[in-house]
């Protein structure tokens, strides 16, 4: 996406997409669980009712179809997080020389080659960090997605119920402290031997792109 928004040629055009990426990142997760089920709501929602109106069987209860959770929730994610990286990598592209392109353009490089050769190439160090804190969070869920979102579904815990989640209900119906103590503990030593193997395997391939 920060590709293609750099490569435009308008940059009102550019500016509008931008904030437009840039809105559902500062949605709450109760605000898109709201939006949602406008979409999936057995009664009134627009995914049965066009159903219906095409001659299906319109009363699909989606908050207890599994299958299509684990594709939705990526993809809710993705659209919620896609304009804040659009926003980090375009910065970067912005502060690559356009000496590189007009080279580039002398020698007949094509706008993928651009891309391939130069863009993603200065974007490495970024890219690395990115990876580096991400897998530092690959034991933790976004609460709010998986709770808010899902509101909540017994149904759906087989495919739903993370550990953020089952810490929350082991401390409201359980009563477990304990337990869900270790889980939040457990989270956090995964969490910072991810971040130091990733950095260790960084380091191997790109020291320059590794966080210490």
């Amino acid at each position: 996406m920060a590709l293609l928004l750099s490569e435009l040629l308008s940059r009102r055009t550019a500016k509008v997409l931008q904030t437009i990426y840039m809105l559902p990142y500062f949605l709450s997760w109760t605000v898109v669980a709201i939006v949602l089920m406008a979409f999936l709501d057995r009664s009134y929602g627009l995914v049965n009712k066009t159903i219906l109106a095409l001659g299906g069987k319109g009363n699909v209860d989606w908050y207890k179809e599994r299958s299509i959770w684990p594709f939705l929730l990526v993809g809710i994610n993705a659209w919620k997080g896609v304009g804040y990286s659009t926003v980090l990598y375009l910065a970067v592209i912005s502060g690559i020389s356009h000496d590189y392109y007009e080279a580039a353009v002398l020698d007949g490089a094509t706008k993928i080659q651009q891309a391939r050769y130069i863009t993603i190439p200065h974007l490495r160090m970024v890219i690395c960090i990115s990876i580096i804190l991400a897998m530092g969070s690959v034991f933790r869920a976004d609460f709010g997605l998986f709770y808010s979102v899902t509101k909540d579904s017994g149904r759906l815990y087989p495919v739903t119920d993370v550990i953020d989640t089952y810490i929350y209900r082991g401390l409201t119906q359980l009563s477990n402290v304990g337990m869900s103590t270790a889980a939040g503990f457990y989270q956090s030593v995964v969490g910072l031997v991810m971040v130091l193997l990733t950095n260790w395997v960084v380091t191997k391939i790109d020291p320059e792109s590794s966080m210490f």
